[in-house]
């Protein structure tokens, strides 16, 4: 059985499509969560930092992994599922430290009031980098496969 170009119906890596998706889906699944529970916060913050910060991550990353410069083997050596994870991870971390940084700082040196939205920025975005990073990982990976000759 063919494969195609990718695991996904055989379409190759397409960046505007991912980042589309990774900010779309989110925004649908939490928005109708926050709707269907009542919670209003959860609706904005699906629209805004959840959504948002996956089609960031997936723009940042899906244009790295796209361009890269130079030999950077681990890349397409790895196992799929390592290179997923470890650019999860590592996503999450930067994600995190934003998150972190910006629910204290800007309420101490800016205008913006300590609100509970700074507060979801520490869990919203490690969340959405990491699952928008190991997705848009992924799916490159299954597309520079399908773009390799076969043996």
């Amino acid at each position: 059985m063919s494969r195609g170009n990718d695991a996904a119906g055989g379409r190759p890596f397409t960046l505007w499509r991912e980042v589309s998706v990774a900010y779309l889906a989110p925004a649908l699944m939490a928005g109708a969560g926050g709707v269907a529970g009542g919670q209003a916060e959860l609706a904005v913050a699906a629209c805004t930092s959840i959504a948002g910060t996956s089609a960031v991550v997936a723009l940042l990353i899906g244009t790295w992994l796209q361009r890269r410069r130079g030999p950077r083997p681990w890349t397409t050596t790895l196992p799929r599922v390592v290179l997923a994870a470890l650019l999860a991870v590592c996503a999450a971390a930067v994600a995190g430290l934003v998150g972190w940084f910006a629910s204290r700082w800007l309420p101490a040196h800016t205008g913006v009031p300590d609100a509970p939205w700074l507060t979801r920025l520490r869990m919203d975005l490690p969340i959405s980098a990491a699952l928008a990073a190991g997705i848009v990982t992924w799916r490159w990976r299954g597309a520079q496969r399908a773009l390799r000759p076969r043996r």
